[in-house]
């Protein structure tokens, strides 16, 4: 018991003194970058990160490199901060860390810092959802997906928000996010065609929760939309029918409602495709070659009604809605 005590206490010095050198350490290299000297001090951070590293001393170098890239963020110095903002992601990797919540923050905040037209972004944006995916082999953790999602709506780059909405868990936020880039960017004509992509889009990944929750929000906050339902668009009425009937899973009610509404969904040839996957895996549809409610002389597999849901934010083009160029 003696011995450990002592153990503990050491580790405990030890931890203490080390945590005072990085102390002086960063004093040292923020005082080099306020003079300006960038680059020695950028070269001097990767010398560290690697000793850190070599010394198993992960924790340390990530704090280093965390606060190192907000001080070049903030100094306009966007290549060297996305390359402390990778050291970081690094030793989240090589030390395997564990998914927690102030982790992703900090990863969404290095990322709101970057230029949004930088390939640097793209690459980190990319890196950190794998490794909040735990080696699941998923699309990346939903909060991170979350607070992406916020940080690209803020930008007013509502498709790449779309995307990272539709990974996350936030329904709400995603309607509202629709909501504003339909008044803004959206016609009045397709009001609709906004939320049924997405309604659509999240039951093809299985999330009936949040296809429930971002039509619900959607209709009753946008200024378009009269009291319902029933609505005075079809496609609505539609999508409200089609919730019912995925929660009580009878698949004559599935067929009948896409069997009346199909002037509605040829709106876009995408919805099909999302029916066909939503046929399956809620009311027990066997796949087909051509599909379970696909108009004659379609030839997509039942693959693609997932396309545009699983893909990345610049994965395919999508036809609707259509938006107004700024």
């Amino acid at each position: 018991m003696a011995a450990a005590a002592m153990a503990e206490q050491e580790s405990a010095r030890n931890g203490a003194r080390n945590r005072g050198g990085v102390q002086r350490v960063e004093g040292k290299l923020r005082a080099s970058v306020e003079k300006g000297d960038y680059y020695e001090a950028h070269q001097m951070y990767r010398t560290l990160f690697f000793r850190y590293t070599s010394q198993s001393r992960h924790a340390e170098a990530r704090e280093l490199m965390c606060s190192g890239a907000l001080l070049f963020f903030s100094h306009g110095q966007q290549n060297s901060a996305a390359d402390l903002s990778m050291l970081v992601l690094e030793s989240l990797e090589k030390a395997e860390v564990e998914v927690a919540d102030e982790l992703l923050e900090n990863l969404a905040k290095l990322f709101s810092l970057m230029d949004p037209s930088s390939p640097e972004r793209v690459a980190f944006v990319s890196r950190a959802l794998k490794w909040s995916s735990g080696g699941s082999g998923k699309l990346g953790h939903p909060r991170l997906h979350q607070l992406l999602a916020l940080t690209l709506w803020k930008e007013q780059n509502y498709c790449e928000s779309r995307y990272h909405f539709l990974h996350s868990a936030d329904g709400e936020g995603c309607a509202n996010m629709l909501v504003e880039y339909s008044t803004s960017r959206g016609f009045r004509s397709e009001v609709d065609m906004f939320v049924a992509q997405a309604v659509l889009q999240f039951l093809c990944l299985k999330n009936k929760r949040s296809a429930s929750v971002v039509f619900s929000t959607y209709t009753r906050k946008h200024p378009s939309i009269e009291g319902g339902p029933p609505f005075v668009q079809p496609l609505l009425n539609f999508l409200w029918f089609l919730l019912l009937a995925v929660d009580g899973g009878k698949l004559t009610v599935f067929t009948v409602l896409c069997e009346q509404y199909q002037p509605s969904l040829r709106r876009d040839p995408m919805y099909n495709e999302y029916l066909d996957r939503i046929g399956q895996l809620f009311f027990g549809v066997t796949p087909r070659g051509r599909g379970f409610v696909r108009e004659p002389g379609r030839a997509r597999g039942p693959a693609a009604a997932c396309a545009c849901a699983l893909a990345g934010p610049r994965g395919p083009p999508r036809r609707a809605p259509r938006v107004d160029p700024q």
